[in-house]
């Protein structure tokens, strides 16, 4: 069309000037400037000599076609004007194309190089974004038409410039569409212009100025993609240019294009790459090599044509699996992965062992895998990793630890991948932390002495880097901890450590934290150099654990750290002689020594206002006072308690000396008196073994022993600074703090060793008692408080709140020396809620408050504390005088305790006081409440309902404070669920009886998100409940009316988050390790899952006396209760499936049921035999038809009154029942135990028969294998019997067995009737023998396939100790095999068995290949690029052939044929409308093609014209339809020029198209239908038309 267009326009005039005058006039629209285009590059063609051709070339360039570029044609205004931009650029490749053909016609280099140093100067200049794209098409245009030598210089301008822009240097005219052009359009026309323009180009990519980074490998691969035919050596070209082999620098770019490249367009530019530079290789045949580092790796590519087969294969391997990795498919994926192990089987040499490909490109394929966004697959990558060193054995390589360092830390970040593998039982822990381990433990061992220091080092730092989710740091800390023992780590990778001790703290879950300290030290214990560090660095290391969680006396790790001391103490490393402290480290028992009399020792600086010490170096100095005392216990284990004694009487002199003098000397100083008594107080907490059950030592006793030696004159100091106005200061309160502290330790050690009558701690209390209340009974006498005077009275109401509490817990204090009647008579006049007025800022004293402000705790907190004490003594006086004596207002009687108010006013400021104290600190309130609400249901129900309401609030305001809410929240339970508050609410059943149940049903909501709330609730309440019961009077009557908390209870279990099952999975494998892991004995197992409401539920059941008739009634109404839900659940959803929420709550149901079983007399089974029948004909998972047909069973032995109902069952039609008979069937098979209690058996039995014989004649296969079980079982029983009545049935059911086991062949009949009488349970399980908690809960769930969530041993029932356990049969374990079987493969609704995966394929075996279509999130701008341009840009080849769709209507067809016509290559698709490429069903058919294949628009009524042009352009137009003298598919040859001509779906290729067809094809045909859809034989032809092609070009007959 081009050419006819232009021979037109020249028929008509002869005259260019006049043309081109035509042409330059009016709007530039795209019509216009492409047929410009056209007349120039048809002159140009013709080479003749026009005359003044190159003058009017000349003007059109510079008058009209460069102002067109650059948005001003004819100086009009620079607005480019109104339509899209991709009709501008149209307009812009146009005009580009003929200046080019202009610059050739002018025939003179001048207008070339001018135009380019125009464009030159515009580019730099960067006006707007328009200008720099009109550059860009200017030198593009004449790029090809400048000279290498005369404009050398300039080609080298401007190849720096187009390289610049193309990479996106920062700069205004870098924009999107600039830098696409320059690498798709400037860069490409460049390498046309011959070596030196090429050698500028490669001159400036690999420039070492030239900024490289991740960040820019996208467009620098764009950018080698496009000239890449050009920077790679071509066979048999004359002219050697750059070669981009031998540049370091291309492969580290096409190495992170791919591993690290976010976008599929540029890891498959890098893909191209590589296998183009291979494909180059191959076709040169000689040698080449590019070293990565001078020469002394091995080398980033290289070739060698003798081994050329076995780089073919690598490098073929290596492009297959980056291609699959593109699909995120990991079914396709998984499959390829033994070419990953081949590939190091490659790199390796066999002769020495070192690498003959650089490691990095294997490091690729891992980066891709890690950074995929689909986490399957980055598991399967780092899995795969794990395991190398499992298989191979590979060199070290720099490259790899960097990698481990880098992507693999950063990969094993992420928590989802340490989930349990399907089927792995819980507990058993995580597969990818197993295999950490192991990898870690192997790669340090294979590292050379020299690298594995800094490797460790780097690791630990690494850890550091980053805030770690609980569950990577634990696996990465149990990994180093199992690395064999190495000197390593010195005193930086202490450090290190140390900094990954404090990320473990920010972590919630207390006992991953916990462990991961104790691996972290065990890891410190393997690795670190002795030599390296001092005493002190390990002590430093040793303060950053939390010894509540990891680090306790009595525990392995503390054992094993005494080890470790006792064997290294002669070789840490001595400090220096010049240091602060000057200690010679000559022993464990040296430094102690001089430890303890450094910290004793007060420092110099410190005065009397100052802070109270921090506790760190008190914490430090006990633990290794304790420590070294161990070691030195271990040393002489033979010299007995002598020698420990003189060892500990050594360390503690000076601190017992300096203790002694506090009651004599006044002088003592503050600080030094602080330090002495939080090292006490340290040791005390520190010396206590850890563990349930733990005893004290022989070390504790001799420890407190000696303590207490200093208790008189440690408790004369404390009553003399409580009370004598020595804590004036607000800092002073931290005092009062440590001083009430020790003297609660004094009370307990004093208690503890023996309490006697005026002992010194004794002799304190008392006056301690009446100097507090002194000092608060004192008056201002008007005047304004001072500072001082506030805070003696906050410190003697935190001394009289100790105290209390001292004689609440220890009754001997009350009864030996104290007389509490004082104490109470105060009490009772103490207003509440008083608050303390803030000293005034001119007093003198008050002055240092001020100042003190920003450092200590504010005002308010102190008055806050003063409250909350207030309330510790209420506490108290409550429980002293309860009940509080109640009285009207109109007659007030004189209490015995004058002052104690009436309990709705207490209540009321119980209220007030929640208001005003922060929410760590309303503990005391709560219990307050708790004794007031009682009196006050009754007579004030709405002011106890808004005390529940407040209380509440405060609670769920807690919810994300992990240290508080938990004491809170048992508070607040022990009020709102006391049995009194409960009992009272549910007599009068008014407002506060609904607001009860109502917070329980919030708490067991706030359950789902907290788990373990519900668990406090339950524990609680279950407690008090078997507390009432055991009364002889109990009727369990708050139980009765708040029976839906147990109900719930029964039910209750979540189905959680696969997070939040992860981190359960992982706290179940640090409790599996038992003491092996230190903080399961140091942490009480707080029972906090979910499993343990229903065990709490279950025990409190079990505990229930059957022969009491309230017990009876309650649990009667209970199971009631539970067949309704289950009827509930069936009626919610017709089918469920297995382990669904459903499933689980039908599940625990039945579980519940069979528990209660043993309860039921025949008079209650009456009432609910129907409801159990009918919950059998429904539609039930395994587990539940299991229990179902459990408990019918022990119904009909224990009562056979029932049997008549079990017959009535079977009398249903098929039809009705289904599949649901099969559960009554099965039932039916243990008859043998049901007729154990029958005297007469033979009629149940010869109705048995009955039954298993008609039902064997069901249609259904599974009912006639369950009919047969049954028939055989029975029949077993009556042979035993002997019974006559039977035998003229015995040659009919002797045959129908004999032919049920006689089955022929090997198909699924025979072996499902094999595998259902090997099942548990027709097999193995006894419904008697077997009836225990054990296979309730843990051994039948597990078998039928319930997840692992469900199972509950037996023994979380007896680690379950706030519920006593019962006895009897429950209790026992199974006395069959049952327990020792694994899970079947027949069930009804069972799973099935999930085999092994089968053995990974081989290298041979074949595996998907896909060509990975492109994304829809390519560059906008990169669309706009000519088709061909980028067609070639990827390698990609075009055919001849032309496709013409106009006659098509469907989108779905026409997307069809795109996606076809693009893989197999053709030059162009013509359709009727571009806009159909638009269409969302040709989009979904076409996957993106349209982007990569030319179209073109031709109108239906245009084709005559259109076929026309290309007859003449030497095409062969064939037709595709049926006609009489149409060709054979088979037979026909095609033209290489082909053009495919396509009919209507409907109607064909009109008559009029048919006379313009050179051929008809069509395709031979076998079946009836007489055509095949046009996208199928369009498709055909094209194939037909390729095939034939490629068997030319490969020089085979067609």
């Amino acid at each position: 069309m081009d050419g006819v267009l232009a021979e037109v326009l020249l028929e008509q005039s002869r005259d260019p000037r006049a043309l081109f005058g035509t042409l330059c006039r009016g709007e530039a629209s795209a019509e216009r400037v492409e047929t410009l285009r056209f007349l120039l590059q048809r002159l140009e063609d013709a080479g003749t000599d026009l005359g003044a051709l190159p003058e009017a070339a000349r003007e059109v360039a510079t008058g009209y076609l460069v102002p067109l570029l650059r948005g001003r044609p004819g100086g009009a205004d620079p607005d480019p004007g109104p339509g899209p931009p991709s009709q501008r650029r149209r307009v812009l490749r146009a005009a580009g194309a003929a200046l080019r053909s202009c610059a050739r016609l002018a025939r003179g280099p001048p207008l070339a190089a001018a135009l380019a140093e125009e464009a030159l100067r515009d580019l730099r200049a960067g006006r707007c974004a328009p200008g720099v794209e009109a550059a860009v098409e200017v030198l593009a245009a004449v790029g090809p038409c400048l000279r290498p030598r005369e404009d050398g210089p300039l080609l080298e301008r401007v190849a720096q410039a187009a390289v610049a822009l193309a990479l996106g240097a920062d700069g205004p005219g870098s924009a999107v569409d600039a830098v696409t052009l320059a690498a798709a359009r400037l860069l490409p026309a460049l390498g046309q212009c011959g070596g030196a323009a090429l050698r500028a180009v490669w001159g400036a990519l690999a420039e070492p100025s030239v900024p490289w980074g991740p960040d820019r490998v996208g467009p620098e691969l764009q950018v080698l993609s496009t000239l890449a035919e050009k920077l790679l050596p071509q066979p048999g070209a004359r002219d050697v240019g750059p070669d981009a082999r031998l540049c370091g620098r291309f492969w580290r770019t096409v190495q992170t294009g791919l591993g690290r490249a976010e976008d599929a367009l540029t890891r498959k530019r890098a893909r191209y790459l590589l296998q183009r530079a291979v494909e180059v290789s191959s076709e040169l045949g000689a040698d080449c090599t590019c070293d990565a580092n001078g020469g002394t790796g091995p080398s980033l590519f290289w070739w060698s044509e003798k081994k050329k087969d076995e780089l073919l294969k690598f490098w073929e391997n290596y492009i297959l699996i980056m291609e699959t990795l593109e699909g995120n498919q990991i079914h396709v994926i998984k499959p390829v992965l033994p070419k990953l192990n081949n590939l190091f089987e490659y790199a390796v040499s066999e002769e020495n062992g070192c690498w003959l490909f650089h490691p990095s490109w294997h490091m690729c394929v891992y980066k891709r895998m890690f950074e995929s966004e689909n986490k399957i697959l980055t598991k399967e990558g780092v899995l795969h990793f794990l395991e190398l060193y499992e298989s191979e054995c590979l060199p070290f390589s720099p490259d790899f630890s960097e990698f481990i360092i880098g992507p693999l830390m950063d990969a094993l970040s992420e928590s989802s991948l340490y989930g349990r593998s399907p089927g792995q039982l819980v507990g058993s822990g995580s597969p990818l932390g197993l295999k950490l381990q192991k990898f870690l433990v192997t790669y340090v061992s294979l590292l050379p002495e020299e690298i594995k220091s800094g490797f460790l080092l780097r690791f630990l730092q690494k850890m550091t880097s980053r805030h770690w989710c609980a569950v990577p740091v634990l696996f990465l800390s149990r990994a180093l901890a199992s690395v064999p023992r190495c000197k390593a780590l010195g005193v930086e990778g202490l450090l290190a450590l140390r900094d990954v001790l404090r990320c473990t703290m920010v972590t919630h879950q207390v006992l991953l934290r916990g462990a991961a300290q104790c691996y972290l030290l065990q890891a410190a214990l393997r690795l670190v150099d002795v030599e390296q560090v001092s005493l002190g660095d390990v002590s430093a290391l040793l303060v950053s654990l939390r010894q509540e969680e990891s680090l306790g006396r009595g525990t392995m790790l503390w054992a094993e750290l005494c080890d470790w001391l006792r064997g290294n103490e002669r070789y840490f490393r001595q400090p220096s002689a010049s240091g602060s402290q000057g200690l010679q480290e000559a022993s464990l028992t040296t430094y102690v020594k001089n430890l303890i009399q450094e910290y004793v020792r007060s420092p110099a600086w410190e005065g009397e206002g100052s802070l109270v010490p921090d506790g760190l170096e008190a914490r430090l100095t006990a633990t290794m006072v304790l420590l070294a005392v161990d070691v030195e216990a271990k040393k002489a284990q033979n010299s007995g308690k002598q020698r420990t004694q003189n060892v500990l009487g050594l360390f503690l002199d000076p601190l017992l000396g300096a203790l002694v003098k506090f009651s004599t000397n006044a002088y003592v100083p503050v600080p030094k008196t602080d330090r002495c008594l939080q090292l006490l107080l340290t040791l005390l907490h520190t010396c206590m073994l850890r563990g349930s059950g733990a005893q004290e030592d022989e070390v504790s006793i001799l420890l407190q022993s000696l303590l207490m030696s200093a208790s008189e004159s440690v408790s004369e100091f404390i009553l003399r600074r409580l009370t004598m106005d020595e804590l004036r200061t607000v800092s002073d309160l931290d005092r009062c703090h440590l001083y009430l502290m020790v003297l609660t330790e004094l009370i307990h050690l004093q208690l503890k060793l023996g309490w006697k009558a005026g002992a010194p701690i004794c002799r304190v209390i008392s006056p301690l008692k009446n100097a507090c209340i002194r000092h608060l009974q004192e008056t201002d006498s008007g005047q304004e408080p001072t500072l001082a005077r506030q805070i003696q009275r906050v410190t003697s109401m935190a001394t009289l709140a100790r105290v209390c509490e001292a004689i609440d817990l220890q009754p001997a204090l009350q009864q030996e020396s104290l007389n509490t009647g004082p104490l109470e008579r105060f009490l009772s006049t103490l207003p509440f809620n008083q608050t303390l007025q803030k000293p005034c800022a001119e007093d003198p004293e008050s002055s240092s408050f001020f100042e003190e402000s920003s450092s200590c705790q504010g005002w308010g907190k102190i008055v806050a504390q003063y409250v909350h004490d207030q309330w510790v003594c209420l506490s108290f006086l409550l429980r002293r005088c309860h009940p509080l004596e109640p009285a009207a207002e109109e007659d007030k009687l004189e209490p015995s305790l004058p002052s104690v108010r009436t309990p709705a006013q207490t209540l009321c400021a119980a209220l007030d006081a929640l208001s005003i104290l922060p929410s760590d600190q309303v503990s005391p309130v709560f219990c307050c409440m708790k004794a007031l609400v009682p009196q006050l249901l009754t007579s004030s129900e709405s002011l106890c309902v808004e005390s529940f309401d407040v209380a509440w609030r405060v609670l769920t305001s807690l919810s994300n404070t992990q240290l508080t809410f938990w004491p809170n929240l048992r508070a607040f339970v022990q009020f709102v669920f006391d049995d009194t508050i409960l009992a009272t609410a549910a007599k009068t059943k008014g407002q506060a009886y609904f607001r009860i149940k109502e917070i329980m049903y919030k708490i067991i909501e706030m359950s789902a998100v907290k788990t373990g709330v519900f668990n406090t609730l339950m524990s609680h309440c279950c407690r008090s409940w078997l507390a009432s019961a055991r009364d002889p009077q109990g009727s369990l009557s708050s139980a009765r009316h708040y029976s839906e908390l147990i109900l719930e209870a029964c039910m209750f279990g979540t189905v959680f988050r696969r997070d939040q099952r992860l981190i359960q999975d992982v706290q179940a494998f640090i409790e599996s390790l038992g003491h092996d892991c230190a903080t399961n004995v140091v942490m009480e197992s707080t029972k906090k899952e979910d499993c343990y409401v229903r065990v709490c539920a279950i025990k409190f059941l079990c505990l229930l006396d059957g022969s009491n008739t309230a017990h009876k009634s309650f649990m009667e109404d209970l199971a009631i209760k539970l067949l309704d839900k289950d009827k509930q659940v069936n009626q919610s959803r017709a089918r469920y499936y297995q382990n669904s929420l459903q499933h689980r709550v039908k599940n625990r149901i039945w579980q519940v049921l069979l528990t209660l079983f043993p309860r039921f007399d025949q008079n209650f089974l009456n009432e609910i035999i129907d409801k159990i029948f009918q919950a059998g004909f429904a539609n039930n998972q395994a587990s539940i038809k299991y229990f179902i047909e459990w408990i019918i069973i022990l119904i009909l032995y224990k009562f056979p009154q029932f049997l008549p109902k079990f017959w009535d069952c079977f009398s249903y039609g098929e039809e009705k029942l289904k599949t649901s008979i099969c559960t009554f069937l099965s039932v039916l098979s243990h008859l043998d135990i049901i007729i154990q209690n029958i005297p007469e058996k033979r009629q149940v039995l010869k109705q048995a028969l009955l039954v298993a014989l008609q039902w064997g004649l069901s249609h259904n296969f599974s009912i006639r294998l369950y009919a047969l079980v049954a028939l055989k079982k029975v029949w077993a029983v009556c042979k035993a019997l002997y019974m006559e009545e039977c035998d003229a049935w015995t040659a009919l059911i002797e045959c129908s067995l004999s032919q049920a086991e006689s089955v022929h062949g090997t198909g699924n009949a025979k072996k499902n009737w094999q595998r259902i009488q090997d099942h548990f349970f027709f097999a193995t399980f006894h419904p008697l023998e077997d009836y225990c908690l054990e296979t309730i809960f843990y051994t039948l769930p597990r078998l039928s396939g319930v997840i692992e969530e469900e199972w509950i041993t037996l023994g979380r029932f007896s680690s379950f100790t706030d519920i006593p356990s019962g006895s009897g049969p429950l209790w026992c374990f199974s006395r069959t095999l049952l327990c020792e079987l694994n899970p079947g493969d027949w069930s009804q609704q069972d799973a099935g068995t999930g085999s092994g995966e089968a053995d990974g394929p081989s290298e041979q075996a074949d595996v998907q290949k896909k060509i990975i279509p492109w994304g829809h999130d390519l560059l906008d701008a990169d669309l706009e690029l000519a088709l061909q341009d980028r067609a070639a840009k990827l390698g990609k080849s075009i055919s001849r052939l032309i496709v013409v769709a106009s006659l098509i209507d469907k989108p779905t067809n026409l997307g069809g044929l795109c996606r076809t016509c693009e893989v197999f290559g053709a030059s162009v698709l013509v359709v009727s409308n571009l806009h159909c490429v638009h269409d969302k069903q040709f989009q979904h058919l076409s996957v993106s093609a349209e982007q990569w294949l030319p179209l073109v628009e031709v109108k239906p009524h245009q084709l005559p014209g259109y076929l026309q042009q290309k007859r003449a352009a030497g095409y062969t137009v064939i037709g595709v339809e049926q006609t009489a003298h149409s060709s054979d598919l088979v037979q026909f040859c095609f033209p290489e020029k082909s053009l495919l001509l396509l009919g209507n779906e409907r109607e064909g290729i009109p008559a009029n198209l048919l006379r313009q067809l050179d051929v008809c094809v069509e395709i031979p045909q076998q079946g009836v239908i007489r055509s095949l859809n046009v996208h199928v034989s369009g498709a055909l032809l094209i194939w037909e038309y390729t095939r034939q092609q490629l068997l030319r070009r490969a020089g085979a007959p067609s």
